[in-house]
């Protein structure tokens, strides 16, 4: 008896487990980015965001993700993986953002949009 409910209960909380990455991977987006540290003499020198692999964002969303895999690369530069003495170190960042979150950057860019149309109009 004792150990039919040992083993539900390890069932059942191995199926909330599974239950709960699945949600996870439900609820975000994963975006790839490809960025390059240019080294000389031991020292990033600059970061280059060369592309943003996302069909269906807007200009300004690229934007912003590739503002945040700038940062993320920027965060591991003199990782001991990654520094080099000279030469460029390409690196593919992963951006994982949820779809609530994605979703209001349209609307931020609308709205940034539509502040500048009044500026604009009040001048006048």
């Amino acid at each position: 008896m004792k150990t039919k409910l040992i083993i539900a209960l390890i069932l059942s909380f191995g199926l909330y487990q599974m239950q709960a990455q699945v949600g996870y991977q439900k609820d975000s987006l994963q975006i790839k980015v490809y960025a390059t540290i240019h080294y000389t003499d031991g020292n990033a020198k600059s970061i280059k965001v060369k592309h943003v692999f996302c069909d269906y964002c807007s200009d300004y969303q690229k934007e912003r993700v590739s503002e945040e895999a700038k940062r993320q690369t920027f965060l591991i530069r003199n990782a001991k993986g990654v520094r080099m003495l000279n030469g460029i170190y390409r690196h593919a960042v992963y951006i994982r953002v949820s779809k609530e979150d994605f979703a209001n950057l349209k609307e931020e860019e609308q709205q940034h949009q539509d502040e500048s149309n009044e500026k604009i109009s009040s001048k006048y």
